[in-house]
């Protein structure tokens, strides 16, 4: 069994990635992802409600240029205060 916590993540930079944002039902996704990466170039989808519909869930997708990127734009996500889980 391979244990991926000892396994780098490879990837080759600029490259399309897919963060997942949990927001409660009442928030507007599009207006949360766009104070977080302003004008950048994005696409958000809809994803799944959760089963009492209280929480929503969405797919961001965008061209990361780098590692710290890639972390940066995780982190400024998981601070905002309307997202409650990012994937």
């Amino acid at each position: 069994m391979v244990d991926l916590n000892k396994e780098k993540l490879v990837l080759d930079y600029p490259c399309t990635w897919m963060y997942t944002i949990v927001i409660l039902e009442t928030s507007n996704a599009k207006e949360i992802v766009k104070e977080v990466f302003g004008d950048r170039d994005h696409n958000v989808k809809a994803s799944k409600v959760s089963k009492k519909g209280k929480f929503k869930s969405f797919s961001i997708d965008l061209i990361v240029h780098n590692d710290d990127d890639r972390k940066t734009l995780y982190e400024l996500l998981g601070d905002h205060v309307h997202i409650k889980m990012v994937l």
